[in-house]
């Protein structure tokens, strides 16, 4: 398969509603000491643009990270080749010392609709060298490679914000529209704040991160997607919300609103007051504040592939009762450039 490539100037980066596609999160990147670059691409079966950003991983040696990107591409039985066409495309314009690519897909899985696959708890998804036999097939090299985790979330849960609240409520578990109504009695006050209250999210963010075992960003990144101006271009806006009782934050979350997508990026709660069902507060309104912002869609960004053990089970449990379509995209995928150096930091990866 042929693939051509051209370079551009991040800030042409062509409107899209997918926030890390967008000029403004090369921006980001770009403050936190990144180094992005766009290139529009031309194939027979797919043309658009795409970011990637590249990031060091040890000393002399960076990995160049396409987050959810492409955002265009053929079907499935020609992502193989093309993902290989477009990496060597791109070759010539990165840096040497990246020694591969890692593309987190946003296409739906290969395997989503195919029932020998499903089950009743949801997608299980093949062995690693099962799916690389899949993705290789056409390709030259059969190099392309499933990465040991999703960088970004594979399995998500997808609201559809069209009709009213009736309608939204009545698509949810019994027990979310109640811990809902919960929170609204017991006087959660849910606002929109200010990047000057960050530290108080950034508070409750790394008390959540230690209570779930999860690796916290650190507070520049926060600091830098809100001090990052956003153009008119990318019709985005980014909004803290914070859900208080009697003036105590206990909940809070940070959404994006990109074009006609809403996505849940990020949320913490506190371990004081957790009868008073804030989480569900501050979800209900992410939910209203995305409608009124004109979103079709509402990402909740992030679950368990099934109910199976698994540590964010608990998290599909929360964000299945909100109702919406379980979505499972193709996850994070890997070309290398320079084998032997791959090879050798995924053998790192696996053991992390």
């Amino acid at each position: 398969m042929f693939v051509s490539v051209s370079t551009k100037p991040t800030r042409d980066l062509l409107p899209t509603g997918i926030l890390f596609q967008s000029a403004w999160w090369s921006a980001v990147k770009r403050r936190l000491g990144l180094l992005p670059l766009a290139a529009d691409y031309r194939s027979r079966g797919a043309n658009g643009d795409l970011l990637a950003i590249t990031r060091p991983i040890a000393d002399g040696i960076a990995m160049a990270h396409v987050p959810y990107g492409p955002e265009w591409g053929p079907d499935a039985e020609h992502r193989g080749p093309f993902l290989e066409a477009l990496s060597e495309s791109l070759r010539p314009y990165l840096p040497p010392s990246v020694a591969f690519l890692r593309f987190d897909l946003p296409w739906e899985s290969a395997y989503a609709g195919d029932p020998r696959w499903q089950a009743p708890d949801g997608l299980h998804h093949p062995e690693p060298w099962v799916a690389e036999m899949r993705m290789n097939w056409g390709t030259r090299s059969r190099a392309l490679r499933k990465a040991p985790s999703d960088a970004l979330a594979a399995d998500t849960i997808i609201l559809d914000l069209t009709g009213d609240d009736d309608r939204l409520l009545a698509a949810m578990k019994p027990k979310t529209r109640y811990n809902i109504r919960l929170a609204a009695r017991h006087d959660i006050h849910v606002e929109i704040a200010g990047a000057d209250r960050l530290p108080e999210f950034y508070a409750l963010y790394r008390a959540t991160a230690r209570r779930n075992g999860f690796v916290a960003h650190g507070l520049p990144h926060f600091a830098a997607m809100f001090s990052t101006p956003r153009t008119t271009l990318d019709e985005l806006a980014l909004v803290l919300l914070l859900a208080s009782y009697r003036r105590e934050v206990i909940a809070a979350a940070i959404l994006s609103l990109c074009r006609d997508r809403a996505t849940y990026l990020f949320g913490a709660s506190s371990d004081h007051h957790r009868e008073r069902m804030a989480p569900y507060g501050i979800q209900w309104g992410a939910i209203q504040l995305a409608r009124a912002r004109g979103c079709a869609t509402y990402d909740l960004y992030g679950i368990a592939p099934t109910h199976h053990v698994h540590p964010l089970a608990g998290v599909r449990r929360f964000k299945a009762g909100f109702g919406g379509r379980l979505t499972h995209r193709a996850g994070s995928w890997d070309f290398p450039l320079d084998p032997v150096v791959y090879e050798r930091f995924r053998a790192h990866e696996l053991v992390l």
